[in-house]
């Protein structure tokens, strides 16, 4: 397993050669995702923005997230991920974003979104990718596993592949 700091370096490398800025939209993570970007020296020249959502109030006032969409599906959903990384493009400029909403425990889950149930989405101007992770663990590991799953996705966005080839 690669460590998160090593993902974010090759991260900024592939952001630098491609001359974009990425931005995060973050929920159940709390900031992870941000932070482990931030870790390298000089993330400021492909780092944009970092939104961290925990509310779905907050989704909507910062994201533009509809209020309507978590009544109709629920904050940790493929629809509620892709309309946070399209808010975060459009709100911070950012050519890439990546968005997570999850279920990290050790409550809040149901039957259908069990606790380690989490949506992420990756975007790169007009492509949108999503996808739903089942992660095992405690809350510390299931919101690991997803700041290492999200960084991983966007490596692989950056490089020109879908986020969940590997």
């Amino acid at each position: 397993m690669e460590s998160l700091t090593a993902l974010a370096a090759r991260l900024g490398q592939c952001l630098q050669a491609a001359h974009a800025q990425i931005s995060t939209a973050e929920s159940c993570t709390g900031g992870g995702i941000a932070e482990a970007i931030t870790r390298i020296a000089g993330s400021s020249a492909w780092f944009e923005a970092g939104y961290i959502t925990y509310s779905n109030a907050q989704k909507t006032a910062q994201l533009g997230v509809s209020a309507e969409l978590f009544e109709r599906v629920g904050a940790v959903s493929q629809e509620v991920v892709e309309a946070m990384v399209r808010g975060a493009q459009q709100h911070s400029g950012a050519r890439f974003a990546v968005a997570v909403s999850g279920v990290a425990g050790p409550g809040g889950g149901s039957p259908e979104k069990p606790v380690g149930t989490v949506w992420l989405a990756w975007g790169d101007a007009d492509q949108l990718y999503s996808q739903r992770c089942q992660f095992a663990g405690d809350r510390s590991e299931v919101r690991r596993q997803t700041v290492e799953r999200a960084l991983q996705g966007a490596l692989r966005l950056t490089a020109g592949e879908k986020p969940w080839q590997g």
